[in-house]
């Protein structure tokens, strides 16, 4: 009886042990999600990044809690995209885990620096890529419709584009406007 007492009693240990150390090693989530769900953006990037980098430096805790880190890397690029840090955001996509939306992301990102890029070479290279990464994000999640909807918008913004590469990025969205029978506007633009 005193043998069960005392196997009982070292697994409850080490079921302890093991929960602590659970709640330690994700402290940094549970903070950034505190600041994500308050609106601290810049607290809660500081937070994701350190948690994603506790990830990445031990992949045998990346496999056991995937979850989590699923989770935290998912969060992290949505608040690289809010934040505007579309580099950063492609960097943390290309080796992103599937579940965490990595080409949504990347599509997101590489979208809006195509709108805002000057030299047209670059910017229809930027809506290229950007319309590959939603494909990508299609193949992935084939029911999500705000993707299959920001894929149809880049893709029509690009080919148009390539018809016409030497637009300003203040006019790409009229490149999707259908010219009226009278060749004016339909509405009054600018």
């Amino acid at each position: 009886m005193k043998s069960v007492g005392a196997a009982l009693a070292v697994v409850a240990l080490v079921v302890g042990v093991a929960m602590l150390a659970y709640a330690r090693w994700t402290r940094d989530v549970d903070r950034a999600d505190e600041a994500l769900a308050a609106g601290r953006l810049e607290e809660a990037l500081a937070d994701y990044k350190a948690a994603t980098e506790r990830f990445d430096r031990t992949p045998a805790a990346r496999q056991m809690f995937a979850a989590e880190y699923d989770h935290t890397v998912a969060n992290h690029l949505w608040v690289l995209y809010r934040l505007k840090r579309y580099d950063d955001a492609i960097e943390l996509a290309e080796r992103a885990p599937a579940s965490a939306q990595p080409h949504f992301w990347s599509g997101c990102a590489l979208f809006e620096k195509a709108v805002v890029e000057q030299k047209p070479d670059a910017r229809v290279a930027w809506l290229s890529r950007a319309e590959e990464e939603f494909r990508k994000a299609i193949e992935a999640t084939p029911d999500d419709w705000d993707t299959k909807y920001d894929f149809e918008l880049t893709s029509r913004l690009a080919a148009e584009l390539r018809k016409q590469p030497k637009t300003p990025p203040r006019q790409l969205m009229q490149l999707l406007r259908p010219p009226s029978p009278t060749g004016k506007p339909s509405k009054p633009v600018g």
